[in-house]
């Protein structure tokens, strides 16, 4: 019987993520109190492969505007990574590369790339800047680019895109609960932190009985 579990289902490029970032790490926080991890899913938000057109960085960085304001999180407004690639998929199989090797470096190192993204205007679909940041992370450098490329962790990355879509979570972030095979839905989207801790305490004290 796998043990229970916080399961937050996200995308490191998903801007409602970066706003959401803050409040997932107090319900983790408040999670580990009670002896439940938080295992990080994810879901493979844009799979694009060609680069942005100006229109398209418009819509985008105006959606950003929109999370700031609702979350209060910060960005880069200055624009876009020149001839971004918007595709998700590198950044979310270096999470499924850190979780693989290191269960609890996969959130440093979600952190990390939401920063270098949203705040410092980096391209983290760039595979060197990847290995650097999981460095940062604390994962040893030639064992991360290594496995990072390898058709295992393309089948793994692949096969939290379809857990995700096989439960029907369309939209980021997903926070769920696990608890002997069952799961519960604290939230499909940005909520705040004063909503969802009392369903999380909730959740953890029915555990106690």
């Amino acid at each position: 019987m796998r043990e229970p579990r916080l399961i937050y289902v996200m995308d490191p490029m998903c801007s409602w993520c970066w706003g959401f970032a803050p409040v997932v790490e107090a319900l983790a926080a408040q999670a580990s109190a009670a002896g439940v991890p938080l295992h990080l899913v994810v879901g493979g938000l844009r799979r694009e492969r060609v680069a942005l057109d100006p229109a398209s960085e418009v819509r985008i960085l105006a959606h950003w505007q929109a999370v700031n304001a609702s979350t209060g999180q910060l960005f880069n407004f200055n624009g876009l990574p020149a001839g971004l690639v918007y595709d998700t998929a590198p950044a979310c199989r270096a999470l499924v590369t850190a979780r693989s090797l290191d269960e609890q470096s996969a959130w440093p190192l979600a952190r990390l790339i939401h920063q270098a993204f949203y705040r410092e205007g980096l391209d983290v679909t760039r595979v060197p800047l990847l290995v650097e940041l999981a460095e940062r992370a604390g994962i040893p450098r030639i064992e991360f680019a290594e496995m990072f490329d390898s058709e295992a962790m393309h089948q793994a990355t692949e096969a939290d895109f379809t857990w995700a879509r096989d439960l029907g979570i369309a939209g980021f972030p997903t926070v769920l609960a696990e608890r002997d095979g069952q799961f519960a839905l604290l939230t499909n989207g940005y909520q705040p932190l004063g909503d969802l801790a009392p369903l999380l305490e909730r959740w953890l004290e029915r555990g106690k009985a």
